[in-house]
């Protein structure tokens, strides 16, 4: 496999198994019942859509799936910053994954058209569950944010201290300008016009405000990382690091 399709397959698998990992740190913490049930639930999906990608670049690779999540170090992983940021309150939380699923469901959603079956097929089935993700997040950005002035004051809060994080997800790489002209990937701009759009749209009707000036952060797609990932990292390849090829 080409390298630059496999760091395309990484970047789209490491968003989804960190911030999964992420949220399911928030399991048995909601809330109330029903919304922790329902990030839990978000949190499998995402872990889901990763181990689909990591099962076909094992099969491509003749490696293990758990070969990627579990033995890679940091540097190697291609995750935007957003992903790994700490949870913080319910309003940070959903503001992260406000942004992700803005990004996530166009992206996904370009993907379907890609000429790789297997890619294009797990596109599919995960624009079905983002879809979900993208109206839940969106509906409680609104709920927050038109609501108290405490929620309100969190909410804004929350965007001020992420949205440095937001544009990562929509300046391509080298290697997804290479996956989208070999016409595996998806058209970036298609991708940043549909994304900034939503964006805005539910800030604007939530009655937050997006800062003036802020400072753009990047790195996380070319591996450099936040001090957040080494720690979700040495948490979720404590078992395959102490035990190597242990098996249930």
């Amino acid at each position: 496999m080409q390298k630059e399709i496999k760091d395309f397959m990484l970047m789209w698998a490491d968003n989804s198994m960190i911030l999964g990992q992420r949220l399911g740190e928030w399991c048995g913490h909601g809330p109330v019942l029903e919304q922790d049930i329902a990030l839990t639930n978000i949190a499998l999906d995402l872990i889901g859509e990763a181990r689909n990608l990591y099962q076909y670049l094992a099969e491509n690779e003749g490696k293990q799936e758990d070969d990627y999540p579990m033995l890679r170090d940091v540097r190697a992983f291609k995750n935007v910053l957003l992903v790994e940021q700490p949870n913080g309150d319910w309003a940070e939380t959903m503001m992260r994954q406000f942004m992700f699923d803005c990004w996530h469901y166009y992206f996904v959603e370009e993907l379907t058209k890609s000429n790789e079956a297997r890619l294009a097929a797990v596109a599919k089935k995960t624009l079905k569950e983002v879809s979900y993700h993208l109206d839940f997040s969106s509906e409680w950005i609104l709920r927050l944010g038109d609501g108290t002035e405490v929620s309100h004051q969190k909410a804004q809060d929350a965007l001020d201290k992420l949205i440095p994080f937001f544009d990562e997800m929509l300046k391509p790489v080298d290697y997804e300008q290479y996956s989208f002209d070999a016409g595996i990937g998806p058209d970036s701009d298609v991708v940043k016009m549909g994304a900034t759009e939503k964006f805005h749209q539910v800030i604007e009707k939530s009655t937050l405000k997006v800062p003036e000036k802020y400072f753009h952060k990047y790195g996380g797609k070319t591996g450099a990382h936040s001090e957040h990932l080494g720690f979700i990292i040495a948490d979720m390849q404590f078992m395959q690091r102490a035990y190597p090829s242990v098996t249930w």
